[in-house]
């Protein structure tokens, strides 16, 4: 089985994995230098807990505005939640930006259209995307959803110009994003506890789902589309 449609496609893969690992290995040495205390679970929650409701609504907002704007890695900003907010809430607040930001992403190509879209994303990924939503519906916007490796923002943009409605879309990102999420924020608990070998495993066990939804892409969405859901 061919992994990548062509070597381009590899090498995009590649870098963008690639790309990932830099940016967590850089976002450590970075807070490692400039915030020691991030590293002491106690006292990290602790400054946390002294700016009471804005800490969360800053970063609810600052991982809304990544994924309208794809500034920053989704799953970089889950790290940055698990660190510090802990793994329940850091998974709720990111849940609740991704979805949001999600939310504004679709219908920004709901109510500008095409043309729009077309200046961010490549129209390669917009005709891929309009074949297989008609083929899959539903079922198959969940696992594009569900695929770590695919960002929501392109997604939730291509999917505004679909025939999916805004509270299905919703539902669809909520559920799809929730597992690697919650495994990002997990790793960023990890990381600020100092159980490293716990943060690598849940970092791996997410780059090993990427890599297994990305290699059997093409037989899972023949399954969907062949069932007729």
């Amino acid at each position: 089985m061919q992994v990548f449609t062509s070597p381009r496609h590899r090498r995009i893969a590649l870098a963008g994995l690639a790309g990932f690992t830099l940016g967590l290995a850089g976002l450590y040495l970075a807070i490692r230098t400039y915030l020691p205390f991030v590293f002491e679970p106690d006292e990290l929650r602790v400054v946390v807990e002294q700016f009471g409701l804005i800490a969360p609504i800053v970063y609810i907002v600052a991982h809304t505005i990544q994924v309208v704007v794809m500034a920053l890695p989704g799953y970089a900003m889950a790290v940055v939640g698990g660190i510090l907010f802990g793994p329940f809430f850091g998974t709720a607040y990111t849940m609740v930006g991704v979805t949001l930001g999600s939310a504004i992403a679709f219908l920004i190509a709901r109510l500008y259209g095409r043309p729009v879209v077309e200046r961010l994303l490549h129209e390669n990924a917009l005709e891929k995307f309009d074949t297989f939503t008609q083929q899959a519906g539903v079922p198959g916007l969940f696992l594009f959803v569900l695929i770590p490796v695919l960002p929501e923002d392109v997604i939730s943009f291509v999917a505004g110009l679909s025939h999916f409605r805004l509270p299905v879309f919703v539902a669809v990102v909520f559920l799809g994003r929730l597992p690697a999420a919650a495994v990002a924020v997990l790793a960023g608990d990890g990381i600020a506890a100092s159980q490293f070998l716990e943060a690598s495993l849940w970092i791996s066990s997410l780059v090993s789902a990427s890599v297994v939804t990305y290699y059997y892409r093409e037989e899972i969405l023949e399954q969907i589309s062949a069932s007729g859901w």
